[in-house]
């Protein structure tokens, strides 16, 4: 049997932490078993879903290179599909018309619930029906009224309910519009769904759904429900636990292979591997490892495993990246993103997010003096700007490869009795208007001997 997932999400907000890697899940499960894995927006909700949350879902998913084998499936573009099977159900005596008022309805549910028992209406062994050709009702599926159904889930186990636990679910609303619980089995029998793993808040919706499987003759997809995400403090993910939308993630700075990387350990494993590629997880990725406890959010850990991605990752990219994010309003240098690249090994050795290294690269994104605050401003004292103006004179003759450069610059301290110290603050304030960098020598070769002589008369003339 050839394996097809699904992500579906509905559009009331953004591609939220837990739908990433539902959608991750379902990916892994069918590029590993060499199938589909499709995406499905569930959007009959019509006065929760927006148009931007599509836009959202969307822009996330494909930043973490999790975008379907074909274009999505549209729920709302399915209804007239949906109803069809209600009425098929309908005229097969699997499900019936339901016509209790509101008033009705609320009783009779009190009713059920005080005395222990699942919600059946009068209208279930009803063939006669009111005389009123537009009497509204709903449609509703006839549940089993003895024995059990038994889901043998890849994650939870063999999973049981009681059929005398199940209310009569409605498939119809009196508007004519389906309910999820019918809305979904209709569209992933249609997808050709073999296998849905999505969070184990679905796990009840399950057991109603498979009695709709039932009752039409479709084959039942294999369930697998994964334990929610938590926060740091055990309880559910949340918005106070700083919980964002995918989209939050990449603008603080975060690689999508490092996303990727993290979403896939919480709640899987495969032994003690800690930094792996989306193929590595195909490869291991099988349906089995997924834990039954829910997993926790740790920001600290995905900021360590974001940083080595950062210093595995190839210089020109992670340089293309802040290139295109980089909002400071003076005119960028015609050179910026190749001293980015050059330097990226040295800028990432201790960063652990994109976004730390925007604020202490503008002497790579700007030509002439830097910015430089008052602290920094004061190891320029007059000693200092005359031993960086004399050093300025003999730089034009110094070699620019970085090896070459190094000896040069250790004669000339040797010649004038002087230590790195004495030199490297004075340097680092001048060319970088910082007093912490990559090594001074290093961004001093990238920016080349011109830029440098320019900023060191600029700043010592001032």
């Amino acid at each position: 049997m050839s394996v097809v997932t699904r992500f579906a999400p509905s559009p009331t907000g953004y591609l939220h932490i837990g739908g990433a890697r539902t959608a991750l899940f379902n990916y892994l499960f069918a590029r590993h078993h060499g199938g589909e894995y499709l995406v499905r927006i569930e959007d009959t909700d019509k006065e929760r879903s927006t148009d931007e949350a599509v836009t959202a879902i969307q822009d996330g998913l494909q930043w973490l290179g999790l975008t379907g084998d074909s274009d999505p499936v549209f729920q709302s573009h399915q209804v007239e599909r949906h109803k069809e099977i209600a009425d098929q159900l309908v005229e097969s005596g699997s499900a019936y018309r339901c016509y209790l008022s509101d008033d009705e309805l609320t009783a009779l549910r009190d009713k059920a619930r005080a005395e222990g028992l699942p919600l059946r209406s009068p209208w279930r062994g009803e063939t006669t029906f009111p005389k009123i050709p537009d009497a509204p009702f709903v449609v509703r599926l006839k549940m089993p009224e003895t024995g059990e159904t038994v889901i043998d889930d890849m994650v939870q186990g063999k999973v049981t309910v009681k059929h005398h636990q199940l209310d009569d679910l409605v498939l119809l609303r009196s508007d004519g519009t389906p309910t999820y619980m019918l809305a979904v089995v209709v569209d992933d029998h249609d997808m050709g769904i073999t296998h849905i793993l999505r969070g184990d808040d679905h796990l009840n919706n399950a057991f109603r759904q498979q009695k709709i499987y039932e009752a039409l003759g479709w084959d039942v997809p294999k369930f697998g429900h994964i334990p929610l995400i938590h926060g740091p403090d055990g309880a559910k993910l949340s918005k106070r636990h700083g919980a964002l939308g995918v989209d939050a993630y990449r603008d603080m700075g975060y690689l999508p292979e490092a996303m990727c990387n993290y979403l896939s350990r919480l709640g899987w494993s495969h032994g003690d591997d800690e930094i792996f590629s989306k193929d590595q997880a195909v490869a291991w990725f099988d349906g089995t490892a997924i834990g039954k406890a829910p997993s926790r959010f740790d920001f600290d850990k995905l900021a360590a495993i974001n940083g080595q991605w950062m210093r595995n990752a190839e210089p020109a990219l992670l340089a293309t990246i802040i290139m295109q994010n980089y909002t400071d309003p003076r005119p960028l240098s015609a050179f910026a993103e190749m001293r980015l690249t050059a330097l990226m090994p040295h800028l990432t050795e201790r960063a652990k997010r994109l976004t730390d290294l925007q604020e202490t690269i503008g002497y790579l994104m700007h030509d002439g003096v830097p910015k430089i605050d008052e602290a920094t401003s004061a190891i320029l004292d007059d000693a200092a700007k005359a031993r960086l103006l004399d050093f300025a004179k003999d730089l034009e003759a110094a070699p620019s490869e970085i090896d070459a450069f190094k000896s040069f610059f250790q004669d000339w301290l040797a010649a004038r009795s002087l230590k790195m110290k004495d030199m490297g603050l004075p340097l680092r304030a001048a060319v970088t208007g910082t007093k912490q960098s990559p090594s001074i020598l290093d961004i001093i070769v990238t920016l080349g001997a011109p830029e440098v002589i320019k900023r060191i008369q600029e700043v010592c003339n001032s």
